[in-house]
């Protein structure tokens, strides 16, 4: 099992495949495989780097909540580790947030950005309200009162189809402390408008066409920050078109990333 540490926290990640880095960030309640799909099918191309990130998988849940700067510096820590210089910088939902951090920490190790079903604002009073009680909800009920709920909202073919079971599995496996943590870290995170307004790399932004989480205004609304950016939007998904329809999303992803190697 490939770990590396930061500040005394063990991440596990996964180091797939060879040609152009790719360091690949998941989405909340999952952990690295829901990139399975991409690896399987683009590793031959490119070299994927996927940790799970903190409580999630197989890493360590730190103290505190889970910031999305944390992520982003934990990220870094693992480029540093494969003297990894520049990659492609992905993420789905948090781990969308998570990428611009990284974004805002260090712009020069970004060489290409891939936003999917995420958004750049912050959440607004009611917004961290609400994340505030799903934290507790999970620490007081355990994590299948929240991902019973949440599963319908990011799988289009819902929750009793093959990939609504997965991503239910996946969310299952997360402690209720590791949900609570990214929750209260979401709810913390700054507006990152202003950072892709300054990014001058290429971007694509992704998003489902049936997502009602970040739905397509706040992916349009990234793309109009950034000069150049490309929108895709992928028919017959929700919040997470890499596991719903990964075929159409490795096209896009495949295509973009060619044009950068």
């Amino acid at each position: 099992m490939l770990t590396v540490a930061v500040d005394g926290i063990p991440l596990h990640y996964r180091d797939v495949g060879q040609g152009l880095p790719v360091l690949l960030l998941h989405a909340f309640p999952l952990d690295g495989s829901a990139f399975d799909r991409q690896v399987a099918a683009l590793s031959g191309r490119y070299r994927f780097l996927i940790p799970d990130l903190r409580g999630f998988g197989q890493s360590r849940l730190g103290e505190g909540p889970t910031e999305m700067r944390r992520l982003a510096q934990d990220g870094l820590a693992l480029l540093d580790a494969l003297n990894i210089d520049s990659a492609v910088v992905g993420g789905v939902s948090m781990g969308g947030y998570a990428a611009m951090a990284l974004l805002r920490e260090d712009a020069g190790r970004v060489r290409g950005l891939v936003l999917v079903d995420t958004q750049c604002t912050a959440d607004d009073d009611a917004g961290r309200e609400k994340r505030e009680a799903t934290a507790q909800q999970a620490l007081a009920q355990g994590a299948p009162s929240v991902i019973q709920g949440l599963v319908p909202k990011l799988v289009h073919a819902g929750p009793d189809s093959p990939v609504g079971r997965e991503v239910t599995a996946m969310g299952l496996s997360a402690s209720p402390q590791a949900l609570a943590a990214a929750q209260r870290g979401m709810a913390l995170r700054p507006d990152s408008k202003d950072i892709l307004a300054r990014f001058a790399g290429p971007t694509l932004v992704v998003v489902g066409e049936h997502d009602t989480v970040t739905p397509l205004a706040k992916a349009k609304q990234m793309v109009d920050l950034v000069q150049g950016a490309r929108l895709e939007v992928i028919p017959n998904a929700a919040h997470l078109p890499n596991q719903e329809q990964p075929e159409a999303f490795n096209a896009v992803l495949d295509a973009f990333l060619a044009s950068l190697s």
